[in-house]
């Protein structure tokens, strides 16, 4: 008689986290011997020459590849390159660029951040597309680094897409609540249960995140603090708000000072946050790069905006005659309508509840519910779209 393996859960509540797991793959510690283009390991982040990476970028790059690959999932998932940026001016004259734009978006009243209260940081978000405007000198000389595409491609292989936005932590700035990243980080834990768990894997998988140093970092400025190993907790999304979770991280991450024109990358789930700039007098810059999949996006262009109008006049016919039932409707608005709040234009499409914006399938499900007129919906959809907008 046979014997059947139990299958192990796909869809898990956040009851089931357990600090214990998570502390035994934290309390890791990294062997140098898998990494033999790493200079030196300093608290369990692996520390990584600008020149070693270009000098193997003259070659045939694949066995960095494969290391870097194996750092970011299997290993400790952080990773710092050092003088990334030979040639400070470089990242100066981008400070500068980014200086204008806080000073244009500061007369219009624009501030907003996630994970840290609105004004307690400098924030620019869609950096990439306003500084490339802005100056497409600087744009060019600034992201022709390729050590940004070889840690892209180690990750997440081709044919990727950059999105980066600026912190600025002021003088005082408070550190950030521990957390995770893009996609399922920025999720409520209630939208977090509904995917299976090997999604929840597959996060991480579309996104890489990384952090150009625009100032020197000393520890009392606050740079990033880090969990080495965290993102191997697969249960990590449904754990990160969790107060047990929290106070480990307190006790356990670890901090780096990092100097003008250094990187960092890492594993979007990956525990980490910004920390406290204990200064009087020093702010702590940085660009922080979002790079995501190609497989990230729809193999076709949908205008889901016109299936939308389309749609709602039968949809609230049915609905007001009785004909539609909420499993009905909640299918054909699936069907129909965009589910996803990303991508979008932060500055004009803030989060309202939670930390992400309104999704076409909130707007026209609350819409039929309210049995809103037609042109009421109209107006909303060209509202949400104008907001969405670069």
């Amino acid at each position: 008689m046979s014997h059947m393996k139990p299958t192990p859960l796909s869809f898990v509540r956040a009851e089931a986290v357990a600090l214990c797991d998570f502390a035994a793959l934290c309390e890791q510690k990294v062997d140098p011997l898998d990494y033999p283009h790493c200079a030196e390991v300093l608290r369990n982040v692996l520390i990584y020459e600008a020149s070693t990476l270009h000098e193997a970028l003259r070659g045939d790059p694949t066995a960095l590849m494969n290391e870097l690959h194996q750092l970011f999932r299997h290993g400790p998932g952080v990773v710092v390159i050092r003088r990334a940026y030979s040639d400070p001016a470089v990242v100066d004259r981008h400070s500068q660029v980014f200086e204008a734009i806080f000073a244009h978006e500061a007369q219009q009243g624009i501030a907003a951040d996630h994970f840290a209260k609105a004004g307690t940081n400098g924030r620019i978000w869609n950096s990439l597309q306003k500084a490339a405007v802005q100056s497409p000198e600087s744009f060019i000389e600034y992201y022709a680094n390729p050590l940004i595409g070889l840690l892209a491609k180690s990750w997440l292989g081709p044919h990727f897409q950059t999105t980066a936005q600026v912190n600025v932590v002021h003088p005082g700035g408070q550190a950030q609540q521990p957390h995770r990243d893009y996609h399922l980080g920025f999720q409520t834990v209630d939208e977090v249960e509904r995917f299976p768990l090997p999604l929840h894997v597959l996060s991480q998988y579309l996104t890489l995140q990384g952090a150009i140093a625009h100032s020197d970092m000393p520890l009392e400025t606050g740079p990033t603090l880090l969990l080495p190993f965290s993102q191997q907790y697969d249960l990590g999304y449904l754990a990160w708000r969790r107060a047990e979770f929290i106070e480990y991280f307190d006790r356990h991450a670890v901090q780096l000072p990092l100097s003008k024109g250094d990187m960092l990358f890492f594993n979007p789930a990956l525990f980490h946050a910004a920390g406290t700039n204990r200064t009087a007098d020093r702010q702590r810059m940085a660009n922080l790069l979002q790079i995501s999949s190609a497989f990230g996006k729809p193999m076709e262009t949908l205008d889901r905006d016109r299936m939308m109008l389309a749609l709602y006049p039968t949809l609230l016919k049915r609905l007001e005659q009785g004909e539609l039932d909420a499993q009905g409707l909640e299918a054909v608005i699936a069907t129909a309508a965009d589910g996803y709040s990303f991508p979008t234009n932060l500055d004009t499409d803030p989060p309202l509840r939670g930390l992400a914006p309104q999704t076409g399938q909130q707007l026209m499900l609350e819409a039929l519910t309210r049995r809103q007129p037609y042109e009421t919906f109209v107006e909303q959809v060209r509202l949400m779209r104008s907001k969405r907008q670069a």
